[in-house]
Order: structure tokens, then sequence, then C-alpha cells
């Protein structure tokens, strides 16, 4: 996996985004894929994602996301870069949600009333596979 030149894009069933080797805060807007409208914002402090203007992912430092999939019961991704990660998701508010690193279950998290899930992830040489699903 590498950074993402083009800040976003769509494949199949999957979005990758995000490039934190840039050294200025860049962004794209209106990136349409599958009846749904991006934009993402990203370099090296941070990388974020809105879909349809709502909050869907961030990262402090930057990170690059590959095949970042979307599912009623939560989200399924790949993520790098050069050091440990805050990531948040936006998913549904005031749930439980198993987080799994690596298909190692990590933690069981709630989130706030706004959605978001707030957890660390240590980055280096690999990207790590971060799969949220929630709790039934």
């Amino acid at each position: 996996m590498a950074v993402v030149k083009e800040l976003v894009r769509g494949d199949q069933d999957a979005l990758s985004f995000g490039n934190y080797e840039l050294a200025v805060k860049t962004k794209k807007d209106g990136f349409e894929w599958k009846g749904d409208i991006y934009k993402v914002k990203t370099f090296r402090e941070i990388t974020k994602l809105e879909k349809n203007g709502l909050f869907a992912y961030e990262s402090v430092p930057g990170t690059a996301v590959s095949s970042f999939k979307e599912q009623a019961a939560g989200v399924d991704f790949y993520v790098e870069g050069p050091e440990t990660a805050q990531v948040i998701i936006g998913l549904e508010e005031d749930c439980e949600y198993d987080v799994f690193l690596n298909d190692v279950q990590v933690d069981r998290l709630k989130t706030n009333v706004g959605g978001k899930l707030t957890l660390n992830v240590e980055l280096g040489k690999e990207p790590v596979h971060v799969r949220v699903v929630k709790v039934s």
C-alpha cells in the first residue's frame, strides 16, 4: 500500500484516500463515487474524509487509507502512516463497537452522541487492518 497521489479514488467496492507525505494541506472536494459526494483534506499533520457533508474519518497525524468500506455493521479498512495515529471514525451514535486490529480484538468502545469513535493505531512499516463491528 502507498499514499494516494490523487488524494481520493474509488474502485469497485472501496475507497482509498490520504497522503501523509504532503508538506502542505491539500484537499479534493466534490469527488463522486457510488452516488455519494466525498471531500478529502490531507497532509502530514491530518487526514480527513467527509461523505455528503458529514464526518466519516480523521487521523492525526495524517495517514493513507485503502479499501475503506462502510457497512451497516461498521467499517473495514487498511491504514498506513509513519507513526502512531489517533483515528476517529464516524459511526452510529450511542452504540457499542468491537475494534479489531490485524484481526485481533483490541477493545469494545462506545460512540459518543455525535457518533464518533476514537482509537489509537500503532503504525510503522506495514499497513494495519482496522475492522470496527457494531455489537448486536
